[in-house]
């Protein structure tokens, strides 16, 4: 009787210790996707985003979304968002990437001076990349790199000044 109770009681600790650590680790919630703004971005056959211009603040993280809507095949009419540093030249990088097809249109050459790209998408597909924000105030060209379409007007701005952050 006397070993039943101390087992009755050793389980009992053991269950309680359990319990305890699941709801532990089940209330712990810290999640760094609160600190991240999401935006959606269409890009359609059009050549044009829905988005043409974000508002951000230094350092601040985004995640980006870019749905496709087209009925064209993706090798003719695919779309990504290309974020350029600022001071990068749009038309140099959209003329030299339209040479990169087998590097998704994002020319090597210019790699140190893109901040965040998505893959290319095609119709009904959608991508993302999220990035931080670069510190210094200023505006930040975006694109589409596939041959042409920063041409015919797909392209945006990612704006921001330091005041900004204070508001």
């Amino acid at each position: 009787m006397k070993t039943l109770k101390k087992l009755t009681a050793l389980l009992t600790l053991m269950l309680i210790s359990t319990f305890t650590l699941s709801a532990a680790v089940v209330t712990d919630t810290s999640n760094t996707d609160e600190d991240i703004r999401t935006i959606t971005i269409i890009g359609t056959d059009r050549m044009n985003f829905s988005v043409e211009e974000i508002t951000a603040t230094p350092g601040e993280r985004i995640k980006v979304i870019l749905k496709v809507e087209s009925r064209i095949p993706k090798s003719a009419m695919a779309h990504n968002v290309v974020f350029l540093k600022e001071g990068t030249d749009p038309e140099a990088f959209a003329n030299a990437s339209a040479m990169a097809a087998d590097n998704q249109y994002i020319a090597p050459s210019f790699k140190d001076q893109i901040i965040a790209h998505t893959d290319l998408a095609g119709g009904g597909e959608t991508v993302e990349i999220t990035f931080t924000v670069p510190e210094q105030a200023g505006n930040y060209q975006y694109l589409c790199s596939f041959p042409g379409h920063y041409y015919a007007g797909m392209k945006g701005m990612l704006v921001f000044k330091e005041s900004l952050a204070t508001k």
